[in-house]
C-alpha cells in the first residue's frame, strides 16, 4: 500500500536551490532515512510533507486512511498545560481515555474518579494503550505527570513529544532527529522499539547506528537532487561511493568531448546553418555536465596546536553537589598526554557539570584541581552557541583571527579555511541568521578550532550536525596529538575516537572504564547476563506437569517472525523479478556478473526463508486442528 507519493517537487529559497524535481515513494512497512549536508533542505522537505510549507512546483499526496503522526525538532506544547495532557493531546478515544485513568491515579483526593477512567478503559478495550504508554514513559524517564510543561527543559520536553507520537502509534510516522536529548540506554531501547515495529517509518538522523540497525532503504538529498538507495548505512557508503565514481568518470568524458566540440565551435564561421545551431545547443548543455561537481572536497584541519608540558590537569578528591544531589564524591584523575575520554551516563547524573568543574567554569565543594601551564583548552558548550545573527559568516571567523597558522609551516586565510570547512565563496557572505541550525554549530565549531586547542572537551558536539561534517570532526579528532574529552550520545562517534570511558552512574559515582562504548556495553551485556543466571540458579522455574492433549502453538516472538517472514518474501519475490528482467536486457558483461551474483544470493535466501515459513505455518495448523 502506498503511503506517500512525492512527484517532481522543488524549492528554492531566493537564489538558493535546495531541490529540484525531485520524487519518491513510500509505502507500507518501509523504513527510510533522509540523509543530506546541513542546509541543504531536510527540515524544509519535512515541513512541505506535513502540510506546514509550500513548494514551488510538484505535488505532495499522502494516504487519507492512514494515520500519520510527525515529531519535529522544536515541539508546540501549550505552555499552560500539564505533561499529561501534552503527552496525550489526540483525538484518539483511547488516548483521552488514557489520560484521564493517569490523572485519575495521581488524584488522590478524588478516589471515585479511578474508577470512572477504568471503566472507560475497558469499553474502549484501552489496556493495550496503557500497557504501551507504562512501557514508553518508563524507558524515556518521564514521570510526574501533573507539572505543567513550562518548568520542563528542552530536553525533556523533547522526549514528551517522542513519548506522545510513539503512544498514539500511528500507521506512518515521520521523525526529525529524534535521538537527540536521549541518553544512551533511550537511544538503545528506541533503536530495538523501531527495529521491531510495524510502523512505516521516515527518519531523518544522524546516528549511524540508528541507520544500521533501523533502516532498510536511505534517501540522500546532494546537489538538488535526490538519491534513494536499498539497504543499511553500510549499503549506502558502498552504493553511495560507487554513484560518485560513476559521475566522475562520466564528468570526465564529457570533458574530453567538449573540448573536441570547443574547437568545432571556434572555427564555426558566424553565419550558422540549423544543423550548426542545434549544434551549439548541445556544447551548451556539455558545459554545464562538464563542470558539474561530482565528489565533496576533503577538509584538511591540521592545524598547529601548542605542545603540552609535563603536567596537563590533575582532579584530586572532587566533591559537588546541587542541594541533596551528589555529582561528584571523591573524584580522583590525573590526565596524561593524548588521553582521549568519553563519557556516558543517565540524562542528570551530571555530565555536563563535570564539563564546567574541569574547565574552571565552575567551583567544586572540596578537592583540588591544577592545569598545566601550557594547557589551552577548546571548550564546546551546548550553551555556547551564540553567534552574532547580524554578522556574516566570513565576519564572524575574521573577529577571531585573520589568518591561521596550519602544520608544515602553512597559513590559512579565513576565506580559506571557511572554504575548507564546507562554507564555499558565496556562502561565507550570508548573514548568521539565515543560516540553518546545523551550520550555525559548524561554524561555532570552526572558530572553537582556530584557537588551536591542545585539550578539546566537546559536550554533545554531534547534535545538528549532518554525517559529512560529523565524518571531517572525526578525521581532524582522529589525527590530534592533544587530549580529548567528549560527552556524547553518538555512539559511533565514540567508538571512533575514544579509549577510555568516565561511566556516570548517579549518586556521584564514576567509573573508570578502558575500551571504547561498545568494549563497555559488551562487558554490561555480560554481566547482566551472568546476573540472571545466578538468579536463574538460585530460584529455579517450578516445572508445570504436561498438559493433557496439549498441542503447540506459536508463541508471540514466532507469531512475529512469521509476519516479518511474509513481508520480507515479497520484497524479495519483487526485487527477483526485477533482477530478471535486468539479465535479459543487459548486454554490458561487468554488470551480467554482478546481476547474477544477486540473483543467486536471493534465491538461496528465498529458500531458506520459505523453508523457515513452512516450520512455522505446521506448528499454527497444528495448533488450530
Amino acid at each position: 500500500m502506498n503511503y506517500l507519493l512525492v512527484n517532481n517537487l522543488s524549492k528554492a529559497y531566493n537564489e538558493k536551490i535546495l531541490f529540484s524535481d525531485i520524487q519518491f515513494a513510500i509505502n507500507k512497512g518501509d523504513k527510510i532515512a533522509l540523509v543530506a549536508r546541513n542546509g541543504a533542505g531536510k527540515s524544509t522537505l519535512l515541513r512541505i510533507l506535513a502540510g506546514l510549507e509550500k513548494p514551488d512546483s510538484g505535488q505532495v499526496a499522502v494516504n487519507r486512511d492512514v494515520r500519520t503522526a510527525i515529531l519535529f525538532q522544536d515541539n508546540d506544547f501549550n505552555p499552560s498545560h500539564t505533561v499529561s495532557e501534552a503527552l496525550f493531546d489526540s483525538p484518539a478515544p483511547e488516548m483521552q481515555a488514557l489520560r484521564a485513568y493517569e490523572e485519575a491515579l495521581e488524584d488522590t483526593a478524588h478516589p471515585e474518579r479511578v474508577q470512572a477512567a477504568l471503566e472507560r478503559m475497558d469499553k474502549l478495550h484501552a489496556w493495550d494503550y496503557e500497557v504501551r504508554a507504562r512501557q514508553i514513559l518508563s524507558r524515556l524517564k518521564i514521570d510526574h505527570l501533573t507539572q505543567p510543561v513550562s518548568v520542563l527543559s528542552g530536553g525533556q520536553r523533547r522526549r514528551i513529544a517522542l513519548a506522545r507520537v510513539l503512544i498514539d502509534q500511528p500507521d506512518f510516522l515521520i521523525l526529525d532527529e529524534p535521538t537527540n536529548h536521549l541518553d544512551l540506554d533511550m537511544i538503545e531501547w528506541l533503536e530495538e522499539y523501531l527495529a521491531g515495529s510495524h510502523i512505516t517509518l521516515l527518519l531523518v538522523t544522524h546516528d549511524r547506528y540508528f541507520l544500521e540497525s533501523v533502516c532498510d532503504a536511505i534517501l540522500e538529498l546532494d546537489q538538488q537532487q535526490l538519491y534513494r538507495y536499498e539497504g543499511d548505512y553500510s549499503a549506502f557508503l558502498e552504493l553511495k561511493a560507487a554513484r560518485e565514481a560513476n559521475e566522475f568518470k562520466q564528468t570526465e568524458d564529457a570533458r574530453r568531448l567538449m573540448l573536441k566540440e570547443y574547437e568545432w565551435v571556434r572555427k564555426q564561421p558566424k553565419a550558422r546553418g540549423t544543423k550548426s545551431k542545434s549544434r551549439l545547443e548541445a556544447y551548451e548543455a556539455l558545459k554545464v555536465k562538464a563542470k558539474a561537481k561530482v565528489q565533496e572536497k576533503q577538509v584538511d584541519m591540521g592545524m598547529q596546536m601548542k605542545r603540552l608540558g609535563g603536567k596537563i590537569l590533575e582532579l584530586e578528591d572532587l566533591h559537588k553537589s546541587f542541594g541533596d544531589l551528589p555529582i561528584l564524591k571523591g573524584f580522583s584523575h590525573t590526565f596524561s598526554k593524548g588521553e582521549r575520554i568519553g563519557i556516558v551516563g543517565r540524562n542528570g547524573t551530571g555530565k555536563s557539570t563535570f564539563l564546567e568543574v574541569v574547565t574552571g567554569r565552575m567551583p567544586v565543594d572540596g578537592g583540588r584541581i591544577e592545569t598545566g601551564e601550557t594547557v589551552v583548552f577548546g571548550y564546546y558548550r551546548q550553551e555556547g552557541l551564540k553567534l552574532p545573527e547580524d554578522k556574516r559568516v566570513l565576519e564572524v571567523v575574521k573577529d577571531v583571527a585573520e589568518v591561521l597558522p596550519m602544520a608544515k609551516g602553512i597559513e590559512l586565510t579565513a576565506s580559506q579555511l571557511l572554504e575548507r570547512f564546507l562554507f564555499p565563496p558565496a556562502a561565507q557572505y550570508s548573514f548568521v541568521s539565515t543560516l540553518s541550525g546545523g551550520e550555525k554549530r559548524r561554524l561555532y565549531l570552526l572558530t572553537l578550532l582556530m584557537k588551536n586547542p591542545n585539550f578539546l572537551v566537546l559536550d554533545e558536539p554531534t547534535n545538528d550536525l549532518d554525517i559529512l561534517t560529523i565524518t571531517i570532526l572525526e578525521d581532524f579528532l582522529n589525527d590530534f596529538k592533544g587530549c580529548l574529552l567528549v560527552v556524547s550520545h553518538d555512539r559511533y562517534f565514540m567508538d571512533k575516537l575514544v579509549n577510555h570511558l568516565f561511566v556516570f552512574e548517579g549518586d556521584g559515582e564514576i567509573r573508570y572504564i578502558p575500551g571504547n562504548y561498545t568494549d563497555y556495553r559488551i562487558r554490561v551485556q555480560a554481566q547482566e547476563e551472568a546476573r540472571r543466571e545466578q538468579e536463574r540458579a538460585a530460584n529455579p522455574a517450578p516445572v508445570a506437569p504436561p498438559a493433557k492433549n496439549e498441542k503447540p502453538k506459536l508463541t508471540w516472538k514466532q507469531a512475529r517472525e512469521m509476519e516479518s517472514l511474509e513481508q520480507e518474501l515479497e520484497k524479495l519475490a519483487l526485487r527477483k523479478q526485477e533482477l530478471e528482467i535486468s539479465l535479459n536486457t543487459t548486454t554490458d558483461v561487468g554488470k551480467l556478473q554482478k546481476l547474477a551474483t544477486e540473483f543467486g544470493q536471493i534465491e538461496a535466501t528465498i529458500l531458506t526463508q520459505e523453508e523457515r515459513l513452512l516450520e512455522l505455518m505446521e506448528i499454527q495448523e497444528a495448533a488450530s486442528s
